[in-house]
């Protein structure tokens, strides 16, 4: 238990320093999109790369594993799609309130938590399952869209998902990892030591881009929507992630990295995507400030009991 809350605390303790950075003008929202896109698509696939083309392919990937991880996935996003029309809501919200509700932040918050709590042998079982979990969060947000949100073409739908799966660095990072591990291609001692450097500004400044991002103006006016997306997020989609373990027969130490990521709280590509797809940036925002606060605490819940 101690171990969980020594690592949560202090992960969560750097997210609040981004956000008072950001609040006295330490962090302007002038550098804070420059420093999220410098952390998005260069130092996280430095690490997740590295992690996963120095490792054995075949001793991190389970199969059995990465089915029971993709599978809560799909029944929340049902589980989404009939309480939002139980709860009869408008175009506009349905398919945001649906992301929000099993699309997590896989590599800021999750991969972070797994790097700390379980080091680098847990981060680069987590990196690989993230790569195909967030193939699935990201076709199941595009399918939810299509299916709610007007005012975008067929054509441009597709573009998008297409833009969102070929051009999404933690998928292309996690797949060349992979090659390199089970082609055993060889990094040379120069790069690798490159990577290495930048690896190591990968998670505390994820950290920092997440803290300054928080927004809390909207989430009382879209409280409800925002309480039932993070009991679906925070509390369905793990719970029903620990049950498929057990079903499959996956030990603890085993499918850690996997819960860790079904634990995530609501990724921030969900406010982009509402924008890009006719949805609801207001409930994005709210969303995603709500539930990453929250899920300090549910991380604990979660983890203790395996620690």
């Amino acid at each position: 238990m101690s171990h969980v809350i020594n690592t949560i605390i202090p992960i969560f303790a750097i997210i609040l320093l981004g956000w008072v950075l950001s609040w006295r003008k330490f962090i302007p929202s002038s550098l804070s999109a420059p420093l999220n896109r410098l952390v998005y698509y260069i130092a996280i696939p430095a690490m997740i790369f590295s992690g996963v083309a120095r490792s054995s392919f075949e001793a991190h990937f389970d199969p059995f594993l990465l089915a029971a991880t993709l599978m809560p996935t799909l029944l929340v996003f049902l589980l989404a799609l009939f309480t939002g029309m139980g709860c009869s809501l408008d175009r506009h919200h349905m398919g945001t309130f649906m992301q929000c509700s099993f699309h997590g932040n896989l590599g800021y918050i999750g991969l972070g938590v797994c790097y700390y709590l379980l080091g680098e042998k847990g981060f680069t079982s987590a990196s690989i399952l993230a790569g195909f979990l967030m193939l699935c969060q990201n076709f199941l947000a595009v399918i939810g869209y299509q299916l709610f949100s007007g005012g975008m073409g067929k054509g441009r739908r597709s573009w998008f998902f297409i833009k969102k799966i070929c051009g999404n660095p933690v998928i292309l990072s996690a797949l060349a990892g992979m090659a390199f591990s089970l082609l055993k291609i060889p990094i040379p001692e120069t790069i690798e030591r490159c990577l290495t450097i930048i690896s190591g500004m990968a998670v505390p400044s994820a950290l920092l881009v997440i803290g300054a991002s928080l927004s809390f103006g909207l989430i009382k006016a879209n409280f409800r929507l925002v309480l039932a997306a993070g009991l679906l997020k925070l509390a369905a989609l793990p719970a029903l992630g620990i049950l498929a373990y057990h079903l499959a027969g996956i030990p603890s130490a085993q499918f850690l990295p996997g819960l860790i990521l079904l634990a995530a709280p609501s990724a921030s590509i969900s406010y982009i995507m509402a924008g890009e797809m006719n949805g609801s940036t207001d409930l994005a925002s709210a969303a995603i400030s709500m539930n990453t606060l929250l899920s300090a605490l549910t991380f604990i819940l979660w983890l203790w009991q395996f620690n």
